[in-house]
């Protein structure tokens, strides 16, 4: 466990590192062009993927029809890892996302490019009109939206709430829901240093089409992701303690 623990810490190091050299070097042609931005995040996280592979003996595998076209991708979210992946198979990918990230210098300006959709999470009611506003303004970029509708990263095995703004979203942009499962926290955890070796997996599920009632596709977007999550665990042989 203490080499697996100082690889990880290279590991870290090295792809922050990247991170930084990778956002410099794209930079002017991000800040012209969307294009410039996500050729950008696709290549760091290419790199991500790839150097745990060979550093850490932690790989991925992606599951389901991967949706390539306008949809609400609704995912389970345990890990940065997830994002790596999604963001780098989902062919025109923007998240919604914290707005205090708007400010961070350089991801700021990637996500801006991109096109993701910021959110006051302090103020749910005011964050999801303007939610709904920001997204209705960037159909000129058609893509996948994609959602944690929990809010935030939750360990493996515990629960958290689904939050009633995928909801309004998916009712509001009259697309299909493509829920998203994982088992990413595993290998690679919300806190610490310690990365797993492994095989980090995301799933497409089928999707919801449009016209369920707000509580109806709440219930059914909660019921098929935490159930396939928790499959997915279960698959990797984590065992939720009691």
């Amino acid at each position: 466990m203490g080499w697996q623990w100082l690889k990880s810490l290279i590991y870290v190091i090295q792809v922050y590192l990247a991170m930084l050299v990778l956002g410099l070097v794209f930079l002017p042609w991000a800040a012209l062009s969307p294009q410039g931005a996500r050729v950008a995040c696709r290549s760091y996280a290419a790199y991500a993927m790839w150097s745990a592979r060979w550093m850490l003996g932690l790989h991925h595998e992606i599951r389901g029809d991967i949706p390539t076209d306008e949809v609400l991708i609704a995912a389970k979210h345990q890990s940065f890892l997830d994002i790596l992946i999604i963001f780098y198979y989902a062919p025109v990918a923007k998240f919604i996302m914290k707005r205090e990230l708007l400010w961070t210098p350089i991801i700021g300006l990637y996500a801006w490019r991109l096109g993701c959709v910021p959110v006051d999470r302090g103020k749910r009611g005011a964050a999801i009109a303007k939610m709904i506003a920001d997204v209705e303004k960037g159909r000129a970029q058609p893509g996948q939206l994609i959602i944690y509708s929990q809010g935030t990263r939750v360990a493996p095995g515990a629960y958290a709430p689904y939050k009633v703004g995928t909801a309004v979203l998916y009712q509001q942009l009259g697309q299909p829901c493509v829920p998203a499962a994982t088992n990413a926290g595993l290998f690679w955890p919300r806190k610490g240093i310690l990365r797993k070796p492994g095989v980090a997996v995301v799933e497409f599920l089928p999707r919801i089409m449009p016209g369920m009632s707000r509580d109806a596709f709440m219930a059914h977007l909660e019921h098929e992701v935490e159930t396939r999550s928790n499959q997915l665990l279960h698959e990797a042989g984590f065992t939720p303690k009691e």
